[in-house]
């Protein structure tokens, strides 16, 4: 699923232009988002689905894998919709070691002629069928319904993802994807060194925060050419990690930010780039929650006439005219702490193994990103930057 990757972190990293520019925590899952809007995507025709497709970045691979299947007859379409019917299929193995479920939802105004072929298509890639509310006649009723279902998905840690008055009598469809992780650390951090240290929120102010530390062995890699350290912090079972990008500067960050790309990042957190080394890591715990109104920042990355009621073609989902997107919400919620992680959401580079100079310590004191990744498919199913704990 390489290629699957790179849309994936491609996807990650153009949303994540589109928040940077307040200087507020963020956190964002990239998987949540893009699964919903690929369910989108399936009834989306002309221009509209193009757009779509290359908002997700996945004009990439639907060429890579055209050119490799032209003599088998795949569809373009299909691949894409088959990734994601697999990243599902993944994401929610149970297991004993953490617990994370991924989770879609649509709702169609009641009595409208949705496409058969859209019904089973939806119910084919994502598991999901079109359920039927009366938004004309009881719109609040409705966005409660579709808000408990989300609360339930998530462990009630996402609540009232539609706020009051936020779907209408002329609402037709609504997407909803929730995604929910709890996990432990591989090496939990004990309480009793936990203690209150200062973190930087640039280089003249400061606050206090708790500060978790331990001495471990973690994968770690110190990258030269932005004057940054990477480390991989393994969740029980191993199979997804936290990665933190520590820039060494106090106010390095900006740096890291204008200089990061999808490949970049893929190249940094590649197994044989990283080591095993001893390192004192000291992370704060923290907690974020954040909403996202995503119609501007998705306008920005080229999805346009999904939202203009003159231009969208949603064709493949119904043959009714007029059918448009009204709302793109997303909601998540984080907190790392001394056990591990819950966290929540609904919807060419020079790398120099520096053996000799490698820095001991891993001091989370400053600003840094983050991001939760599944091993297996090599997705990053949730991002932020923590400004502020």
């Amino acid at each position: 699923m390489h290629l699957f990757a790179e849309a994936t972190t491609k996807f990650t990293l153009e949303l994540y232009r589109q928040l940077r520019e307040s200087d507020n925590n963020i956190f964002y899952s990239p998987i949540s988002m893009m699964t919903a809007l690929a369910m989108l995507q399936l009834g989306a025709k002309g221009n509209t689905e193009q757009q779509i497709e290359k908002v997700l970045q996945f004009n990439e691979i639907t060429k890579k894998t055209t050119e490799k299947s032209a003599h088998c007859h795949v569809s373009e379409e299909e691949n894409v919709h088959e990734q994601f019917q697999k990243l599902m299929t993944q994401l929610n193995k149970s297991n004993d070691a953490y617990d994370l479920k991924a989770a879609n939802s649509i709702y169609g105004a009641k009595d409208f002629p949705f496409l058969q072929t859209f019904l089973e298509d939806i119910k084919k890639y994502y598991q999901v069928n079109v359920d039927s509310l009366d938004f004309a006649h009881a719109a609040e009723e409705s966005q409660k319904k579709i808000n408990s279902w989300v609360e339930s998905q998530t462990n009630g840690k996402i609540k009232d993802l539609f706020p009051r008055g936020s779907l209408s009598s002329s609402t037709i469809l609504v997407l909803v994807n929730a995604v929910y992780f709890k996990g432990q650390w591989n090496h939990k951090f004990d309480e009793k060194h936990t203690t209150e240290e200062k973190f930087w929120l640039n280089k003249n102010t400061s606050k206090p925060v708790q500060m978790m530390k331990q001495r471990n062995k973690f994968n770690f890699m110190f990258l030269e050419d932005v004057q940054a350290k990477i480390v991989e912090i393994p969740y029980k079972g191993k199979e997804l990690s936290m990665f933190v990008l520590l820039p060494v500067e106090i106010d390095g960050l900006k740096k890291i930010e204008e200089q990061l790309t999808a490949d970049k990042l893929l190249e940094w957190t590649r197994a044989e780039n990283m080591h095993m080394t001893k390192l004192y890591l000291c992370l704060p715990r923290f907690k974020v929650e954040e909403k996202y109104d995503l119609p501007v920042p998705l306008e920005h990355m080229g999805m346009v006439d999904a939202f203009d009621p003159q231009k969208a073609d949603f064709s493949g989902m119904s043959s009714t005219q007029g059918l448009v997107v009204s709302k793109v919400l997303h909601k998540s919620f984080v907190e790392v702490n001394e056990e591990g992680t819950e966290a929540a959401a609904a919807t060419g580079v020079e790398i120099n193994k520096l053996s000799l100079q490698i820095p001991e310590d891993f001091f989370c004191d400053h600003p840094f990103l983050f991001f939760i990744k599944h091993s297996k498919t090599n997705s990053i199913l949730f991002f932020g930057r923590m400004s502020s704990p």
